[in-house]
């Protein structure tokens, strides 16, 4: 008896205490499965369609959120000097909705680091970095640690300088909060000239850790900061023209 018959022949037997199958569709079942079976390949091309179908919702997901969160900054003029115009992110924090939208952006924003990419850990810059690192960390099942200024954290810390229009400022990292080998995603609400994202960088690397890249709500192009971050990818969720 071929393979393909006994196949059958299993096949029925095996359904007799189910829904009978008649000889047609259990030939039918038979011919399914010693064809996935002898053309692997096969399979693999239908499993990446299917992950093909599956990221497209996503896609359509964020830039519609997208869309969402531009709508709901603000714009302030000449502030907080005159010719500059200031976006306000705050407003996103201000409803529920809306800031579930941003934490679910970010969310499927770092898919753009890679398709399995994952942080161990969520790194948050002084100040807004701690307005949604928090929140994103939670959703990521990552540990949160936070980026601050000299002295403000007790214990043993490493130290980082980074340059400011009017001099030197430094951030610190408590010693032990990246383990060595972990990833981490460092996140602000927004790249300027990219200094303090690269102390941030430059203190994950002190503790071991492995720098896989930076997640920012908004951009200010004009700037250059990327220029900073000696090539590590970068991730800005909004883009404007301001």
């Amino acid at each position: 008896m071929s393979a393909s018959a006994d196949t059958t022949k299993s096949l029925a037997q095996t359904s007799k205490d189910q829904i009978p199958l008649t000889s047609v569709e259990a030939a039918a079942l038979a011919s399914s499965t010693v064809s996935d079976t002898r053309n692997p390949q096969a399979a693999s091309s239908d499993a990446s369609r299917g992950q093909s179908a599956a990221a497209a919702p996503s896609a359509a997901e964020l830039a519609s959120t997208k869309i969402t969160l531009l709508g709901a900054l603000k714009h302030f003029p000449d502030f907080p000097i005159p010719g500059i115009q200031f976006i306000d992110i705050l407003p996103l924090f201000q409803d529920p909705v809306i800031h579930t939208a941003l934490l679910r952006a970010l969310e499927l924003q770092i898919l753009e680091f890679g398709e399995h990419a994952k942080p161990d850990v969520v790194v948050g810059l002084d100040a807004r970095g701690f307005l949604f690192g928090p929140s994103l960390a939670l959703r990521l099942n990552a540990s949160f640690v936070p980026v601050r200024k000299t002295g403000k954290m007790p214990g043993p810390c490493v130290t980082a300088a980074y340059e400011k229009e009017y001099g030197t400022d430094f951030f610190q990292m408590q010693e032990g909060a990246v383990k060595p080998g972990q990833k981490v995603l460092v996140v602000d609400d927004i790249i300027a000239t990219g200094g303090s994202a690269a102390a941030a960088g430059s203190l994950v690397k002190q503790l071991g850790g492995e720098l896989m890249g930076y997640l920012f709500i908004l951009e200010i192009p004009f700037l250059n900061g990327r220029s900073k971050l000696d090539g590590v990818q970068t991730v800005t969720l909004l883009e404007t023209d301001e």
